[in-house]
């Protein structure tokens, strides 16, 4: 993969017809490295498309244009690993088909009343996660960046956070 420094530096700084170019040179690239890193074939267009897209949001955090070569096979690997991934959490999702049934069955105001109830009595840091993140709507980036923390220690605070609540709301409040 050769891409000229003036031509990546030009799509970093957003010129549209530099991204487009960058964007047509990557993308025989791409789908060689989606055929080697996906099991599936299948999938192998729509990770090329995902990559794309990716790369025309990101490009701006790759550090040069030999560090370009890394970034997009670790994220095309990351891609390919995506529809295990839904399967996993499809399965995860089953088991908490009960759950959802039980809520759905709950008056609004009053799941909205539990609700209120279980975020507040959450611990302050994950309290503040939660309503960063599925309240105000930040990315796990932006909700790390605000609290100081780094994203995996934010995703975990999130899980974290989001299991209290389900426990409080089947267990706790919404139950008794």
């Amino acid at each position: 993969m050769q891409i000229s420094s003036s031509l990546f530096e030009a799509a970093q700084a957003g010129d549209p017809d530099a991204l487009n170019q960058l964007l047509l040179q990557l993308k025989p690239d791409i789908r060689r490295y989606a055929r080697r890193q996906c099991h599936r074939s299948s999938v192998i267009e729509d990770v090329v498309q995902e990559a794309l897209i990716v790369i025309y949001r990101r490009v701006g955090s790759v550090r040069t244009p030999a560090a370009l070569a890394g970034w997009l096979i670790t994220m095309i690997t990351r891609l390919c690993m995506l529809p295990a991934l839904m399967l996993m959490r499809g399965a995860e999702e089953l088991t908490a088909v009960d759950e959802t049934r039980y809520l759905a069955s709950v008056p609004n105001d009053d799941l909205r009343l539990d609700l209120v109830r279980a975020i507040e009595s959450l611990p302050a840091p994950y309290r503040e996660i939660i309503i960063l993140r599925d309240l105000e709507e930040l990315t796990i980036h932006e909700a790390s960046r605000r609290i100081g923390i780094t994203r995996e220690a934010a995703k975990s605070r999130l899980h974290r956070a989001r299991a209290f609540l389900r426990e409080y709301l089947i267990d706790g409040g919404v139950a008794k």
